[in-house]
């Protein structure tokens, strides 16, 4: 065993993402699949079983919260450059839409905890740099993909919140913080602002949840074409009503909570969420026949 150097490592990575993608095109589209095929099957699931995911979830970070912490730091580093960015060039009423955009992409970007998940599942070793597995994934270009949408889904909530401020308190930009949070919550503009925009958001909100939810860890899971992906996500949370909305309050209690204190939170709240949706996703998609885990590897650590 030798210790390779990082840029040895990168230029790897960079390999398999790139082979990866080239070989995507099946993994977006499968031609020669019916309608039907692939289609994973569904569970029926209970409250129950989101405490258990949510408990596995604190059991992944425990077992490698340094590791986690230091990978996940740059979520709320970034969410930090960006709200000094909309300070900046006066566009603070988008503050609290790009906040609660973390929803809207958080299961793009915990994919990297759904692999350590997956691995430590599977009874082997696991590091920070094994997040990275995903380039491996044979349905990385299908990744690519959805985590696209993702995105496309989060700039059109950004446009709707602009476009309800303008039509409500806009279309001038505040003179002040202190002015704008004044106005939102003494007028009438403000409060059909906040009315408005609660109601456009949880429908982004469903939409984003609904086709991602289960989708991002199918992918790493099996090599399925991004429509079976967001079906059965879909599916999941239309068999699941009751214990999915309990599952997409907690994301948005954790993800509330960890922004509170400058988005500091947010480097514990996103492993353990992303973590336990892993697990979310193994209690609601039946394994496929002969799927059974893996013996672990010999010297590496038993899987609990």
């Amino acid at each position: 065993m030798t210790i390779r150097n990082p840029l040895e490592w990168s230029a790897d990575q960079l390999k398999f993402g790139s082979r990866a993608f080239r070989s995507g095109g099946h993994s977006v589209y499968h031609p020669h699949e019916s309608v039907n095929a692939l289609r994973p099957a569904i569970c029926r699931i209970s409250t129950a079983d989101i405490r258990d995911a949510l408990r596995k979830g604190l059991d992944d970070f425990g077992a490698y919260r340094t590791d986690v912490i230091f990978l996940c730091m740059i979520y709320p580093i970034v969410g930090l450059v960006l709200a000094r960015a909309l300070f900046g060039y006066d566009m603070v009423p988008l503050l609290f839409p790009l906040a609660s955009g973390f929803a809207i992409v958080g299961p793009l970007a915990g994919i990297g905890l759904y692999e350590m998940s997956r691995r430590r599942e599977q009874g082997v070793t696991v590091g920070w740099a094994d997040a990275f597995g995903v380039l491996r994934s044979p349905s990385f270009a299908a990744i690519v993909v959805l985590g696209l949408l993702l995105l496309a889904i989060l700039v059109a909530w950004l446009f709707a919140a602009q476009a309800i401020y303008s039509a409500t308190m806009g279309p001038e930009p505040p003179a002040s913080i202190g002015s704008f949070f004044r106005d939102v919550l003494t007028t009438r503009p403000g409060w059909t602002m906040i009315g408005v925009g609660i109601g456009v958001g949880f429908l982004i909100a469903l939409l984003a949840f609904s086709v991602s939810v289960i989708s991002f860890p199918l992918l790493l899971d099996r090599k399925v074409g991004v429509g079976t992906a967001v079906w059965t996500s879909i599916m999941a949370v239309a068999s699941n009503p009751g214990p999915m909305a309990l599952w997409a309050v907690i994301v948005t209690v954790g993800l509330v909570a960890g922004s509170i204190p400058l988005l500091v939170g947010l480097a514990v709240v996103i492993p353990v969420l992303g973590h336990g949706t892993w697990h979310l996703y193994r209690k609601v998609v039946r394994r496929e026949p002969g799927q059974e885990l893996p013996v672990p590897e010999r010297g590496g650590p038993a899987s609990s």
